[in-house]
């Protein structure tokens, strides 16, 4: 009876002990899947923390990208170029200030031969008449818009081709900043814009520029910067 009971007490020792193990193993499984679970929601909650200032960087970039093109469109390049020469310097400055740009177009297109000067070609005989004004063929462009004007030209005997007076005398720069500009083999910019100057109504024109045929960027930024200045 004694060995019975003896035996038992043993088994039932041994179903505690076995039950027990079960219990602390379930409880350390939960803890391990509990603290599993937590850090995955810490680093799920710093992902979406980096994504949500990824989000606000890019939005802030944007926002700065177009203001500053919008602050930068409030200027338009002008100009008239029959060999290509002032469209080049047209084109970086364009490119540098973020301006519009408009062509001035003779409604008659220049030949080759109009500008054979010194043969009484056609820039000759416009060049020596005052009241000379060449017919714009392009649009019409409305300059409300515009705070500042590039004015580009070549420089044809000394002075500004006659269609440039045609373009000044037909809009109302009156509160416009006239910056111009020029291209010529060798002739300075000289008194081509004090003259053009006087046949529009605008009294705010700056010292203008002469740049060569093979005038680079680098020298066109130059001049923008000094004027800045």
């Amino acid at each position: 009876m004694t060995k019975k009971v003896l035996s038992l007490l043993i088994t039932l020792t041994l179903i505690f002990t076995l039950i027990g193990c079960s219990i602390s193993s379930t409880n350390t499984t939960s803890k391990s899947t509990n603290s599993t679970t937590s850090d995955e929601k810490d680093i799920s909650s710093k992902e979406e923390s980096i994504q949500t200032t990824d989000a606000d960087i890019n939005s802030t970039s944007e926002e700065s990208s177009d203001s500053t093109s919008a602050n930068t469109k409030n200027s338009i390049v002008v100009y008239f170029s029959r060999t290509n020469n002032t469209e080049k310097v047209a084109n970086y400055i364009v490119e540098i200030t973020n301006s519009d740009s408009y062509e001035i177009l003779a409604k008659v297109p220049y030949t080759d031969d109009d500008i054979k000067y010194y043969t009484d070609c056609r820039a000759d005989r416009e060049q020596s008449d005052p009241n000379s004004r060449p017919e714009i063929g392009s649009d019409t462009i409305d300059l409300s818009g515009y705070d500042v004007v590039y004015l580009g030209y070549p420089i044809w005997h000394g002075q500004a081709p006659k269609i440039m007076y045609t373009f000044v005398e037909s809009y109302d720069l009156s509160n416009k900043t006239i910056i111009p500009f020029c291209t010529s083999a060798s002739s300075p910019i000289g008194s081509s814009a004090t003259n053009l100057s006087k046949s529009s109504n605008s009294k705010n024109w700056l010292e203008g520029k002469r740049f060569s045929s093979n005038a680079s960027k680098e020298e066109v930024n130059t001049w923008l910067d000094s004027i800045n200045k």
